[in-house]
């Protein structure tokens, strides 16, 4: 009677209907004992079956994940390469729509040296970004944009210097420095596009340097700041993997 309702329970656990007529090759012949040691291993094999099928199943979703991270980093850093594009174009448009005038050392007698202030600051600021963009010299473009903050601190281009310079000394390793560099940013030019990025570069290295609640706080910012926008969503990304 104990082997009956056993076998009983074994089918149902199998999905096999109690009135349906079992195949005769699996569960027919031989004693109730050998009928539910067939069963428990068919039982086991079904269960093997499912346990491979759920691993390759967490697998598959494992590398979509990647792909979508993945997908985001390429999609923030083509946002980046755009706005440096963007960014250079209006320097180019900006630097062609004022007059020529001649370096300080060489204008004519008469000629006020005072009007050649902006194109020493435009000049300035072209020569410290072609040195990223054309001439991949980033060692020297380090003091470049060091320089060119300290002569116009107030210049148009002030929040994309600090930002570059951030940047620069961010990919050295050198996250003191860049830290104040992307604070400058954050702090004194609330309206820079490059203050969403700025943040989140400061998670960066908080995270970096050990500090995961600062990490947090600086990404949730972000979030909250400027979403739906590319800096938002590597915070979200930075926050997922905290």
């Amino acid at each position: 009677m104990k082997s009956a309702v056993l076998t009983t329970a074994i089918l149902l656990s199998i999905g096999v209907a109690i009135a349906a007529p079992a195949p005769v090759a699996d569960v027919t012949g031989g004693s109730n004992d050998e009928r539910i040691a067939r069963l428990e291993r068919i039982l086991k094999a079904k269960q093997q079956s499912e346990f491979q099928t759920q691993q390759r199943l967490d697998v598959l979703q494992q590398e979509v994940l990647d792909l979508r991270g993945l997908n985001e980093q390429q999609s923030y850093q083509i946002e980046q390469m755009l706005q440096r594009q963007r960014q250079l174009y209006d320097d180019i448009a900006n630097l062609s729509a004022k007059p020529a005038q001649l370096p300080a050392a060489t204008l004519p007698p008469g000629v006020n040296s005072s009007a050649s202030s902006t194109l020493g600051e435009t000049a300035s600021y072209e020569h410290a970004v072609n040195l990223v963009l054309k001439q991949r010299k980033y060692d020297e473009a380090i003091p470049a944009f060091s320089g060119f903050i300290k002569n116009y601190p107030n210049s148009t281009y002030a929040a994309n210097a600090n930002y570059w310079l951030g940047q620069l000394l961010y990919n050295k390793g050198e996250f003191v420095t860049a830290k104040k560099a992307f604070e400058t940013v954050v702090n004194q030019f609330a309206e820079s596009n490059k203050r969403g990025d700025s943040l989140v570069k400061l998670g960066m290295i908080a995270e970096k340097t050990g500090n995961i609640s600062s990490a947090k706080v600086y990404y949730q910012k972000v979030v909250k700041e400027y979403a739906n926008s590319a800096a938002a969503r590597i915070a979200k990304q930075q926050l997922a993997a905290l």
